[in-house]
């Protein structure tokens, strides 16, 4: 048994909290890759931007090939790196597994259940991670074909519908508590099947995947969130754009979202009308002045002039924020990047240039970002049903030996999995799994520690609805040793022996 230790907190101020109230929160972020790396301190240096930028989730990728059954060798290394680095900066992960082009669809029963090994692979090797997005852009032909059948059918949404089920049970086989995310779809396609690039439109692929859904008439959900990439072009296009008389969807169509993931699930095992929804892609190019030019290439391609000024990057994320923080399903939104890809016919839409340095619109986007976290950017009619953590504080540790607390409020029943992690090894070394009802205090055993570096988790979601999970992190802290306790004095009858030798310092009586 080791010995009780003394908890010392050796950063700034007490543990992070938060958000202050439910409401409106939501998280903000950003879909990147740039942490991905094989060197652990290049993972941290790019995340430490996302951090700094308030961009408190990353959705990263992981490709997938046929054949795959399990993530390895430097694919594994380079996604525990990053993801170590975003639990050290209280960041939340979200990963998006998916084929790397229409040549590697999982068309096949075969397919699919190698796929959905690979995903298990990374849940049980990368455990800090509890969110997954299964395909991308499956309404377009460069990551999924066929798109149509015999007739037009949609085929596209029927053997993605079968992966998704399929990586649903898996992933779920590992926890149920993971949040299965759906979807990920463009927001434009043309619904033509004679054409010569073959997609579907949003609004096609939901009515279709539902149709789908319920042919096979499974009684379990295929997934706990649903992800679109809400992209709006051109670039001068602002979020308040609507498209009432097209299939297009985007940031100020949510009515047209909700309604049709309300008709395609209607009736089933599958929620539609209170389905979570993270705006998973958005994303707004600024131009690049003359002074950073030389960091770039390919600028004079039509995809990098298609760019605004940063000043109206950031009215048009802050825009996009306030507008989804009153949209009471959505529990999330993610740009298109933290920082800018260095090839002009990529995206120019980071806050960040190529170099690290971050643009003008930074600040802007950070004082939106964590607004919304701590439902404080804007003022809406209606609460989110997304969430329903009201507060919750990470306490000092005690001066004393004793338990570490964590405060927590639900509005409802929550499920909750609180976290003590050991950020030199990245393990869990004290954990917590329950539910609370109203105010709840967690505590988290903490006599045997070693001394070294912890950091806080805690993961809470309204009861059965993975989906719904809301994630807070604490400042990294330490923990040290006791020092050593004084040598206890001899006892009497060690010292009866030299009685006899010692002066007597005490008189007696005549």
């Amino acid at each position: 048994m080791r010995l009780p230790i003394l908890l010392v907190l050796l950063v700034l101020g007490l543990l992070v909290a938060g958000p202050a109230a439910a409401g409106t929160s939501m998280f903000v972020g950003a879909a990147e890759d740039n942490a991905r790396s094989l060197d652990p301190l290049r993972a941290k240096t790019k995340m430490d931007l996302a951090a700094a930028a308030g961009l408190g989730t990353i959705r990263m990728t992981s490709i997938w090939s046929p054949g795959q059954r399990t993530i390895a060798g430097d694919d594994l290394r380079t996604l525990r790196n990053a993801a170590m680095a975003a639990q050290f900066d209280g960041v939340r992960v979200m990963l998006s597994i998916y084929p790397r082009d229409q040549r590697t669809t999982p068309r096949t029963s075969r397919a699919r259940g190698e796929f959905a090994e690979y995903a298990t692979s990374i849940a049980r090797l990368v455990p800090s991670i509890d969110d997954f997005i299964v395909g991308n852009e499956p309404n377009l032909n460069l990551f999924w074909m066929p798109q149509f059948g015999p007739g037009g059918t949609d085929r596209a949404a029927r053997s993605y519908e079968l992966l998704l089920a399929k990586t649903y049970d898996a992933l779920k086989s590992v926890s149920r508590d993971i949040n299965v995310i759906g979807g990920a779809l463009s927001p434009r396609g043309q619904d033509k099947p004679h054409a010569a690039r073959q997609t579907h439109s949003p609004t096609t692929f939901i009515a279709d995947l539902g149709a789908a859904y319920r042919s096979t008439h499974r009684k379990r959900p295929i997934m706990d969130m649903f992800a679109i990439h809400p992209y709006l072009i051109p670039s001068r296009v602002p979020p308040t754009l609507t498209h009432p008389r097209t299939t297009t969807i985007g940031v100020a169509d949510y009515p047209k979202l909700v309604k049709l993931l309300t008709r395609a699930f209607a009736r089933t095992a599958q929620p539609g009308a209170t389905l979570p929804i993270v705006y998973d892609e958005f994303g707004y190019q600024t131009r690049i002045p003359a002074r950073k030019r030389s960091l770039y290439n390919h600028l004079g391609t039509a995809a990098a002039k298609d760019a605004i000024a940063e000043g109206r990057q950031a009215l048009y994320y802050r825009k996009a924020i306030a507008i989804a923080q009153c949209q009471p399903n959505v529990a999330g939104l993610l740009i298109f990047h933290v920082a800018d890809e260095r090839n002009g016919n990529a995206w120019q839409s980071g806050v960040y240039y190529a170099d690290g340095k971050p643009k003008s619109s930074m600040a802007s986007v950070r004082r939106a970002a964590l607004g919304a976290q701590a439902s404080a950017f804007a003022h809406c009619a209606k609460a989110k049903t997304t969430s329903s953590l009201q507060t919750v504080v990470f306490h000092d540790p005690p001066a004393e030996p004793g338990p570490l607390q964590i405060d927590i409020e639900c509005a409802g029943t929550c499920a909750y999995r609180a976290r003590l992690i050991d950020l030199d090894s990245g393990d869990a070394v004290g954990k917590v799994d329950d539910e609370a009802f109203g105010e709840q205090t967690i505590k988290i055993p903490a006599d045997d520690l070693l001394p070294g570096s912890y950091q806080y988790t805690l993961r809470t979601f309204t009861k059965g609805r993975p989906g719904t999970a809301v994630v807070r992190y604490s400042r990294p802290f330490t923990i040290e040793a006791n020092p050593p306790p004084d040598p206890p004095l001899p006892a009497l009858q060690t010292l009866l022996p030299v009685l006899p030798f010692l002066p007597t310092f005490v008189s007696t009586a005549p």
